[in-house]
């Protein structure tokens, strides 16, 4: 019994330390602590393999692999990312639109668009039509953190918000990707 109390206890504070918080959209602390002391008791005879990934479904042995997201048009948009916040007040946009296009703004270096090629095209559509992106909570802020840059990205009828304060390893992504057509110099 002590043994998952105490599993339980440094998880919390784990957790704690890491700056996770209740979002409102995904689990509380409380329930990834259940998840992995129940993880932690779970026989070694055990027939179904503890999980390690938050994203990773129980009783599945594997994801679907993504596929890349359909473009209708040539002047639709397939995602657009907004940034703000950070200690200098950043304002920054992304833009991907159906015929590969990259418009990329940045209020104090200009703007910019980049024509992707083929395969830089594909990549971008396969992050977009990863399925783990559907398991990446709406909202995911550390309210008490100050100067973090504030991510809003829209993509398939969706909105996420995040600071990037928690692991997201497919919003992540797609986030350090967009970034990089961001205007440099």
């Amino acid at each position: 019994m002590w043994g998952r109390v105490s599993a339980a206890v440094v998880v919390v504070c784990v957790l704690a330390l890491a700056g996770c918080t209740f979002d409102g959209g995904g689990s509380t602390a409380a329930e990834a602590t259940e998840t992995e002391a129940s993880a932690a008791s779970t026989p070694a005879s055990s027939s179904a393999p503890a999980s390690t990934t938050p994203s990773a479904s129980a009783g599945s042995s594997a994801r679907p692999s993504p596929t890349p997201v359909p473009v209708r048009s040539p002047g639709q948009t397939l995602v657009s990312m907004k940034i703000s916040g950070g200690f200098a007040g950043v304002g920054q946009s992304v833009v991907l639109r159906g015929d590969g296009a990259v418009h990329a703004v940045d209020d104090r270096k200009g703007s910019v668009v980049h024509r992707t090629a083929a395969a830089e095209f594909e990549k971008l559509r396969l992050l977009l039509g990863d399925p783990a992106l559907n398991d990446v909570s709406d909202v995911t802020m550390n309210m008490g953190a100050a100067d973090m840059f504030q991510y809003e990205v829209r993509f398939e009828g969706r909105t996420v918000r995040t600071d990037r304060s928690a692991e997201q390893p497919p919003l992540d992504a797609l986030i350090s990707a967009l970034r990089a057509y961001l205007p440099k110099g």
